[in-house]
């Protein structure tokens, strides 16, 4: 997926999601702006992919400790150069967990959008990560591995993770893949 295939995808995600305009337009505004967009060279952010990962009947979600963050987060990372963002976001749930199947819901479109702010480091300038997530769900029985960019990897109950989704961006997420997995479920019934 190169910039254009990018920006259609951001004008079908504006269509499904109008009210998200304003970070819509940051994002498109980053990738018309910058050709190296999926660098985290690029600053001042850059394309990034993560996934809110559910298990097999969609009633946890697995979380990473992260490291330099010091937060309960979805899995995700940087694109590092890979123009296709869904693939992204599996490379990165593998990588992260340690599991290697899993189910790519929504047909593979971005659940939720979201521009946040990264402190600078040691090494490092303040940064923002315009990061697509996407709706996964892990094959049962697939052992966790924890990678060096996390301190702890866990699976959550749906009621426990109400303390630890204080961000905004993150509470709309989650609410959008419930949403998703009970329309699935209501499906199957």
């Amino acid at each position: 997926m190169h910039r254009q295939s990018l920006l259609s995808l951001l004008r079908d995600y504006r269509s499904h999601h109008p009210g998200e305009g304003p970070c819509v337009d940051r994002i498109v505004s980053l990738v018309e702006g910058h050709s190296d967009c999926f660098e985290r060279t690029c600053l001042p952010g850059h394309i990034t992919a993560s996934s809110w990962i559910v298990d097999e009947d969609g009633k946890r979600a697995l979380l990473t400790h992260h490291r330099k963050l010091e937060l309960w987060l979805q899995l995700g990372g940087h694109a590092d150069g890979d123009t296709d963002i869904c693939r992204v976001a599996l490379r990165e749930a593998r990588e992260e967990s340690g599991m290697a199947h899993f189910e790519v819901l929504a047909d593979g479109f971005p659940i939720d959008i979201d521009v946040h702010d990264i402190p600078a480091r040691p090494g490092e300038p303040a940064h923002q990560h315009h990061d697509f997530r996407f709706l996964l769900r892990a094959r049962p029985g697939q052992p966790l591995v924890i990678s060096e960019e996390s301190k702890d990897l866990r699976w959550f109950a749906r009621d426990e993770l109400a303390p630890l989704l204080g961000d905004e961006s993150i509470g709309r997420m989650v609410r959008k893949a419930d949403v998703l997995l009970g329309k699935a479920a209501s499906a199957q019934r």
